[in-house]
């Protein structure tokens, strides 16, 4: 038996089933389409890396109403936000200005762009990264040790978004509108930030912190062996902000006190993960959180993840801590 499997193993080559996938341009929708019952061994994750699991969470709601008209509200509010930064590096939003049908918009156009006719779809399968429309599986396909179970549609959200002409004609009218959407929450998200930490309101936005954006809008098919991989390895974004919106079917976790927790969807709520940016220029004072997507055989699950400063795909900009904040408090060595 042992040297069958290693006449097996001798066999295998992993750079043949990565380009195989990858050439097919189908994603991982087109493997649950062509009928499989087994994953793929390029998806098949060490499972000392799943991790232990405490799946009650406390993750923050903020509700974000009357926060401009309500002084003692307001006040409130930056308290809720500098806690669950500091002690989470995560938190929710609710009441945050992008009205719900947006939302569910935005999470029906990424369906419709992710089960269009394959070679519709194929037409925007690239690695090109200097591209500002792109579908793709698994951005770092070719590095990682194993791969996830999830397709991407990117898409540049600022300072130069594509011409409308060129997101596809399937979810073409949301995207744009979701894009201006996000365009408004995030100055908002900076004036909260900037506060939480004892700064002027606009003294983030003044440094630029969120001028550079892209979302990724994310198809998590059903899976036919979720224990073996993962939907979204482990990870901390490399952004300064991530804004997530999510459909109701789960399977976002954090990694927190030592367990991995649930993240459980909220209708017309937003996710705001502080990440490894904000995490720098804040000393450690905010904390860039780790977190994952679970596979499932509930699916397809939807999300769109939309990225602000982030080091990813073309920032070169070197980032070190706010001024203000290193003359006041010494770092967080967390």
């Amino acid at each position: 038996m042992g040297s069958t499997q290693e006449g097996i193993d001798s066999k295998y080559d992993r750079n043949i089933e990565l380009k195989a996938f990858d050439d097919s341009k189908l994603g991982v929708k087109g493997l649950v389409d062509a009928g499989l019952t087994k994953i793929p061994r390029i998806f098949i994750h060490p499972q000392h890396k799943f991790g232990p699991l405490h799946s009650h969470s406390n993750v923050p709601v903020i509700d974000l109403q009357d926060i401009k008209s309500d002084a003692n509200l307001h006040t409130k509010i930056i308290k809720e936000v500098q806690e669950a930064c500091e002690n989470w590096g995560i938190f929710q939003i609710v009441n945050h200005g992008i009205p719900k049908r947006i939302l569910e918009e935005m999470i029906e156009g990424t369906r419709r762009f992710h089960e269009q006719d394959a070679e519709v779809k194929k037409q925007y399968y690239t690695r090109d990264f200097t591209k500002k429309v792109m579908f793709l599986s698994n951005f770092d396909l070719f590095q990682a040790p194993s791969a996830s179970w999830r397709d991407i549609l990117m898409c540049i959200v600022t300072p130069n978004p594509p011409d409308p002409i060129q997101v596809p004609s399937v979810c073409r009218d949301i995207v744009v509108e979701y894009s201006n959407q996000l365009k408004h929450l995030r100055y908002t998200l900076l004036e909260l930030l900037s506060e939480a930490l004892g700064l002027e309101p606009n003294h983030l936005r003044n440094m630029e912190f969120a001028e550079q954006g892209f979302f990724t809008a994310q198809y998590y098919p059903s899976c036919p062996e979720p224990e073996l991989t993962l939907g979204t390895k482990h990870h901390t974004d490399l952004s300064f902000v991530t804004i997530l919106l999510q459909d109701q079917i789960g399977g976002l976790q954090i990694f927190h006190e030592n367990h991995w927790m649930d993240v459980p969807p909220i209708p017309g709520a937003l996710v705001i993960n502080v990440g490894d940016v904000l995490q720098t220029v804040t000393k450690g004072r905010f904390n860039s959180v780790e977190h994952r997507v679970l596979a499932q055989h509930e699916g397809p699950r939807i999300s769109v993840a939309s990225f602000f400063n982030s080091a990813f795909p073309t920032s070169s900009r070197i980032y070190t801590p706010i001024k203000q904040l290193s003359e006041k408090s010494p770092p967080n060595d967390k």
